[in-house]
């Protein structure tokens, strides 16, 4: 499981990035609010940065000395930015004793590099545990080469890391979050409504905003959860687990209460299809193209411990069906009222493959009734405009970091042309596509071989 084989498929650790980098000829789509694509253009990268656009006399100093990509034909886009994803990290899910430590390790350069795979240069981790804070560091340090990650603590009512189950209790549990080095707060389901508006009160005063669930306490009442500070609903389906009524009116009603109060949405659309998909067959995880890229211990699970698909039946499956439709009308509504949407996966949930499944929500969020260019922005701009981090990545400008994907055919004629990569340039380290698919295939044999171990056997994990 170390990191030497991921060494030996790329040779990327094992060289020094190039500091210097010129890419010619290549179609800009900056992705700023004009979006004015800029064609045949000279890019300048230097020290992690874009440095100039068309700028003649920085392309003759620097170019004597610069890694030349020939970028014509070929179109430029922002990083992209997975806003609801669960990264797996070593841990110990066994019985535990002091200095016993975790019992389950996994490699963060094979979980990263499928972010990397799919030009996800962003990733927004919402349970997040201490550590996931040393993944980070990884990435910063250069061990790994990885997205950036934003980190928020789950705070819920009972079976959480953080609970609550009074005002006070979440307050302090926002302070100690905020202490532990988190920058965000996620609320989850099973809080109760005082708590969950201490807890968010609390987060304003800390600096802190707001992402998660609609508690199921507001069942009935959904309008009174709309408090301000509470920036940005996780899912799509926060809304229809407040509902029986999967219809455009309902839709309407909750597009308003949401812009009334200022709040964002995740719509999360490529969630519920896939759960009704796995509802319906576990063939829906075992034929993904991307399962072979999964962790061992994962795949296991997916197959063996599948929620969605234990106990299924037709009535369940032709009301996830109901879900998924009910789930369009709401993204289509909330355009409508003007709702910023962020595109986010629920990435590591059973069969949301991580990175793949940002293209898959792009793809299905166009379906609903969002431009090419609004897709787009959902996954760029629009979130590292939330993260705030929007005068550090989201659009290509000059001055902003180099977080750029390199695409083959321009993504706002066919939004399935995200899929089409050529490189990557994650914080300025260019990734070809070539290496890429080198390391994927390293990745495949290396999950093939560990598959059936016992170790990597979910039933088993208690006992380790």
């Amino acid at each position: 499981m170390g990191c030497s084989n991921f060494q030996q498929a790329s040779g990327l650790q094992q060289s020094e990035p190039v500091n210097k980098i010129a890419i010619n000829n290549v179609n800009i789509i900056p992705m700023t609010s004009n979006n004015q694509v800029i064609k045949n253009a000279t890019v300048i990268i230097e020290d992690h940065k874009i440095l100039s656009i068309n700028s003649a006399a920085s392309y003759n100093v620097i170019l004597d000395d610069a890694m030349v990509i020939d970028g014509q034909g070929k179109w430029l886009i922002p990083g992209l930015i997975d806003m609801h994803v669960h990264n797996l990290a070593s841990g110990n899910p066994g019985k535990n004793y002091p200095t016993k430590g975790a019992s389950i390790f996994f490699d963060t350069q094979d979980i990263m590099l499928l972010y990397v795979a799919n030009g996800v240069t962003t990733a927004f981790e919402l349970s997040g545990r201490v550590e996931h804070f040393g993944q980070r560091n990884e990435i910063i340090k250069g061990d790994v080469i990885g997205p950036r990650i934003a980190l928020a603590a789950l705070i819920d009512g009972s079976d959480a890391n953080r609970v609550a189950t009074t005002p006070s209790e979440g307050r302090q549990a926002v302070r100690i979050a905020k202490g532990d080095g988190y920058e965000f707060i996620k609320v989850y389901s099973r809080l109760n409504i005082e708590t969950y508006k201490a807890i968010i009160d609390e987060a304003n005063k800390q600096g802190m905003k707001v992402v998660g669930h609609i508690p199921n306490a507001f069942e009935g009442k959904t309008e009174e959860a709309f408090v301000p500070h509470f920036s940005l609903v996780a899912h799509a389906e926060e809304f229809s687990k407040q509902t029986d009524e999967f219809t455009e009116k309902s839709a309407r009603e909750f597009a308003e209460m949401t812009k009334k109060n200022g709040t964002w949405v995740i719509p999360n659309l490529s969630n519920l299809e896939r759960i009704a998909a796995q509802g319906r067959s576990l063939d829906a995880v075992r034929n993904l193209p991307s399962f072979k890229y999964v962790h061992p211990l994962m795949q296991d699970k997916w197959l063996t411990s599948n929620q969605y698909n234990k106990g299924t039946s037709p009535k369940r499956v032709a009301y996830f069906d109901k879900l998924v439709g009910f789930h369009v009308k709401l993204v289509k509504a909330f355009k409508e009222a003007g709702v910023p949407m962020v595109a986010g996966t629920d990435a590591g949930t059973s069969g949301i493959v991580w990175g793949y499944s940002l293209h898959d929500e792009l793809a299905l969020l166009v379906d609903a009734g969002l431009t090419t260019e609004e897709a787009l922005a959902s996954a760029t701009r629009l979130a590292a405009t939330w993260l705030e981090i929007d005068d550090k990545i989201g659009t290509v400008e000059e001055g902003k970091l180099a977080d750029l994907v390199l695409l083959d055919e321009n993504p706002l004629l066919d939004i399935n042309n995200t899929k089409k990569i050529s490189g990557v340039f994650v914080n300025g380290r260019w990734v070809h596509k070539g290496d890429i698919d080198v390391m994927l295939d390293e990745l495949a044999r290396k999950n093939s071989e560990n598959i059936g171990k016992d170790k990597f056997i979910w039933s088993k994990l208690g006992e380790q």
